[in-house]
Parts: structure tokens; sequence; C-alpha cells
């Protein structure tokens, strides 16, 4: 007889009642007889917000994206906008992309909406996330979702919620919302559509959305510069074939060349193991037809258009990838450098970045001149910061997972116009003589050369989370005094909002939100973060380290510092 633990079958039955569709029911009793195991991680939690929002597996259960709990999701969510905007009509946008069943489930979301009285715009066909983030605020609405797991495997799906200022949810709204779900019955779902309640939309948005984006992400490069930069662009599957081509032509791009078979929108993602720009694999078609091509620059995004690898000639003429930290100096930088040469830098303007990013970016704030502010990882808090300091001008921003900000009118990373820019920094550089590659160079000769470098632990299921859980009570409880020879100088737990400074053992209160994220400091000027992901069974260690050499020498010591530090922490 097969085993089911009864907290997972008291959970499972309140599925096996009729407001359940009879083919859920079924796949729950199939699961029951033949995959316990299964049963288990489908149904011993509840799906939880992260950092990305609610991303999951697709299947039945409390702990699987699904119609139901996306349903009562949107249930929840209607009853606190309700709370929240008493005397105002309501409007809400929503956006999906090409992954499986992201169509049905964003119509799904729309029916409960609607249901309940919302004004619904529903993008007509698959859109990127930061079009999504602008249409929000460009409509006026009170919130927005989006149906994305992002660069996640085939099998996930996802639904991220953004707020009427066009960022994604915050503390204590995200708390808030998520006891409003908690309170609710499966069987308080309105599924009951209205239908005068929903609105397609698409071109007059698409049209503001493309001009806004031209309008943040060009810098004055002449028409021969655009003409002369030879650009591969992939979209990967996803939803940026919609609108980053579109966006290149018009702002006077004409010398691009799409991956064919990839252009195509698919959730298999037939062609790449992993639809994450992240990884050099997802751009292997690209770089081959660029050398074909003799291009530039090689762009590709991730499937819902937020984040962008980028692949730019070394001085030996060689396509090399850039990481999300070089890619983010890069913009940084350029994007400080057009402020400074338009008379626009007054110590009114800050650029922001997160816990888990390169600290060169606050060496760039400082020699600017401008204002720097870190946030915890995920967009959502540089979006905050936005809203926050409205008296201060948001020049630009990213993080080390590949996403950037460029101005504040989308507000969430935005592949899109980070693209444009991208295009634009290569094309001038290009004129000039010179190429994106030498112009990271000559940043590091300024500011000392930087290297990050990320390894992430999958631990899958039920398990998988305890032992994640138990490493960083380890790690939390037992703090390392040195790391690689090099002594620790500060630790931060932002759990705790607390950082102690050594060998003094001075310990301050930090002013950030708590997280679960532990950080070293160490005496040769390396730092080094670990996080369990918030939205996939992962830990993540982020390492940073530095030099004064630049060349081969500084790729040599860097190297050498990563290695070492990855031997002590057991990560190799």
């Amino acid at each position: 007889m097969i085993y089911v633990d009864p907290t997972i079958l008291e959970r499972v039955n309140k599925w096996l009642t009729p407001f359940f569709d009879t083919e859920t029911q079924h796949t729950i009793k199939e699961m029951i007889a033949h995959d316990p195991e299964g049963l288990e991680d489908s149904f011993y939690k509840n799906l939880a917000f992260g950092t990305g929002g609610m991303r999951g597996i697709m299947g039945v259960g409390d702990n699987r994206i699904n119609k139901y709990t996306l349903g009562k999701n949107t249930q929840g969510l209607s009853n606190y906008l309700k709370e929240q905007f008493p005397n105002e009509p309501i409007k809400i946008a929503i956006a999906y992309d090409c992954r499986h069943n992201s169509k049905e489930l964003a119509q799904v979301v729309a029916n409960v909406f609607s249901a309940n009285g919302i004004e619904v715009f529903l993008f007509s066909d698959l859109r990127p996330t930061p079009e999504l983030s602008f249409a929000v605020k460009h409509l006026n609405c009170q919130c927005g979702i989006v149906l994305t797991a992002s660069h996640n495997p085939p099998e996930y799906n996802g639904y991220k919620v953004y707020w009427e200022d066009g960022g994604q949810l915050v503390p204590p709204q995200d708390g808030e919302i998520i006891a409003e779900i908690n309170a609710l019955e499966y069987s308080d779902i309105n599924f009951e559509a209205i239908s005068e309640n929903i609105k397609l939309i698409d071109t007059e948005v698409d049209e503001t959305f493309v001009a806004a984006s031209i309008k943040n992400g060009s810098f004055n490069t002449s028409e021969k510069a655009k003409n002369n930069l030879k650009i591969v662009f992939t979209s990967l599957h996803g939803t940026s074939i919609t609108m980053i081509p579109r966006v290149l032509e018009e702002a006077g791009y004409k010398n691009v060349t799409v991956v064919a078979e990839q252009a195509k929108p698919d959730g298999d993602f037939p062609t790449v193991k992993s639809p994450n720009p992240e990884e050099p694999a997802a751009l292997k078609m690209a770089l081959e037809l660029a050398e074909k091509e003799g291009a530039d620059i090689v762009i590709g995004t991730d499937p819902d258009c937020d984040r962008l690898g980028i692949a730019v000639r070394n001085n030996n003429g060689k396509l090399t990838l850039l990481n999300g930290n070089q890619a983010m100096v890069l913009k940084t930088h350029f994007l400080l450098e057009q402020y400074k040469k338009a008379g626009k830098l007054n110590g009114t303007q800050f650029i922001a970045s997160t816990v888990v990013s390169t600290p060169m970016m606050q060496k760039l704030a400082e020699s600017h001149n401008v204002i720097y502010k870190e946030g915890l990882t995920g967009f959502k808090w540089i979006a905050k910061m936005v809203k926050d300091f409205p008296e201060l001008e948001f020049i630009g921003g990213g993080e080390e997972s590949f996403g950037f900000m460029v101005g504040d009118f989308v507000r969430d990373k935005d592949a899109v116009t980070a693209t444009l820019l991208a295009c634009e920094i290569a094309a001038q550089k290009k004129e000039a003589g010179s190429s994106m590659f030498e112009y990271l160079q000559s940043i590091y000769k300024e500011y000392g050369t930087y290297r990050e470098h990320l390894v992430s632990l999958v631990k899958k299921g039920k398990k998988g989370a305890e032992e994640i859980s138990e490493m960083m009570k380890t790690l939390r409880e037992d703090p390392f005094t040195e790391i690689a020879n090099s002594k620790v100088i500060r630790f931060e737990d932002l759990q705790k909002q607390e950082a102690v400074t050594f060998p003094s053992k001075t310990i301050e209160t930090l002013d950030i939100p708590k997280s679960n994220v532990l950080i070293y400091y160490t005496e040769d000027g390396s730092k080094i973060a670990m996080r369990p992901s918030g939205t996939e069974p992962k830990i993540k260690f982020y390492m940073s380290v530095n030099t004064r050499s630049t060349g081969d020498d500084a790729v040599a010591q860097l190297q050498h510092k990563i290695d070492n530090i990855s031997t002590h922490l057991n990560i190799n």
C-alpha cells in the first residue's frame, strides 16, 4: 500500500470536491495511486511570492501554477484592490508570454477580475513584460499582471503583480495581499466573467511604448554609425520578437539579422536547453550566425523580454559574452557620460543596483557625483526607489542577473530599451575607431578590474528546500572569520538587519528590509553573498573580486581568487 502523509492528504481532499473540474480530480487520483512523491511536492505548501512574483511548475495542487491557484490569487487581489481604492473605478492591465497555457491562464485571470467588477485591459496577444509595466501607468491602472516564468524551464509559469506606479509589489503590500489570499477558500473564487468588463488592447499601447523606448534609449548616434553597425538578434522563442526588431528599425538600425530558427514564439524552447541569456549555451546559434555575418554585436533576450545577454568582439576580434555586471557597468557609465556631456548632472540624479551586484556601480556614482542607491535582489526594489524619491531623477541601473532599466518610464527591467542602448554604445564606439570591449577595458583601467562569479546549487522539492534552509542556518550561526586566506572585515545578515565589523566587532543596524541574505567582505576587497532563490529551488553564491591590474594578468589573478573562494565554500 502506498503511504501518503495525513497532512498532505487533508490538503488533497479539498481538491476532490465538486468545485474542481473532473480532469483535475482525475489527475490527483492518479497521483495518489502511482506518484506519492509528486503528490507531496504538489500539495505540501502554498506556492509563495518571491523576488519575481509567484513562479512555479504547472500542474494540479496548492504548490503548482494552475487556474485555481491563480484564480485564488486573483480573487484575493480583487478584494484587496477594492479595500485600497474604495471610491474609485478599478482598472487592471494583463499581459502574457509565449509559455504553454499563458494565454489561457491570462484569460482566467481576466475573467476573475471582471467577475469582481474590475475593468480589465487584456493584451490581444503576447507582449514583453516591460510593455506591461509601461501600460499600467499609461492606462492609469491601479494594478497589472503578467503571466510569465521569465527564463525558467518550459514546465514553469508564473504570475507577476504590478502596482499603480508600474513597479512590482513590495512590502507591506505583498504580505497584505498574501494574507487576503490565504484567508480565502478555493470556493470563494468567482470565475463567472462579465465580458463587457474586458477590453482587448494592442496597437495604441505598442506605438506609445515604442516611441518612449526610442526617446529614452537614443543618444544622438549618427545615421552613418547606425548603418555601419552589424547586429545579430535572437528572441530565444520569446516575446521580444514582437517589439525589439521594430524598436531598432524605427530608431534607425537597419543592419539587423534575426536568428530565424528562434524567432517563432514557442513554449517548448526547442533550440535551447534553457532560454536564459545568462547561460552561454543559449546564445550559441546567435554567435554562430554572427560569425557568419561578421556582426559587431549579438543580443539575446529571455522569453518575457526583461533580461538581455550581449556578446561583443574582443581585441582579437573574437565574440565574447559580457556578464550581467559588465553589461550593467558599460550601460551605466555611458549614461553618466551622456548626462555629463549634456550638463544634466546637478546632484539630484541617482543610479541603482542590488546587494549582490558589482561594487563598481558605487564607484561610478562617486566619480560622477551622483547618488548611489542599493537594494535587495529584484527589480521591484529599484522601482520602489524611483517611487520613494520623486525629487531625484533616475538615470539607470541594473542587477547582475542581466536586467537593466533606462530612465523611469518603465518600472521594471527592460530588455527592449536596454537593447537599443547597447546598440547606441556599440555604434558610437565603432564610429570612433574603438569598440564596446575596449570601452570596458578603459573603465577597468580607471576604476580597477572587477570580476563576478555566480554559483547556483539546485536543491529540488521539499527535501531540497530543507537542505537550503539548513545551509543558511549553519552559515548564519557560525560565520566565517576568513575566506580563502583573507580575513573577514565585515559580515552582514540582512535577515537580522545587522552588520558586524571586524576586528572591533562593532554592531550596526542596517536600514534595509529583512531578507534571507548573508554578505561577507574580506580584507583583499572581495565580496561574497549568499541567498536562497525566491523563484527557483536554488541557493546562490555571488562572488566579487577585484585587482588594480589590467589585461591578461588581471584575468588570471581574479580567476585564481574566485577558485580559492569556491574551494573554501565547498561549492566548486
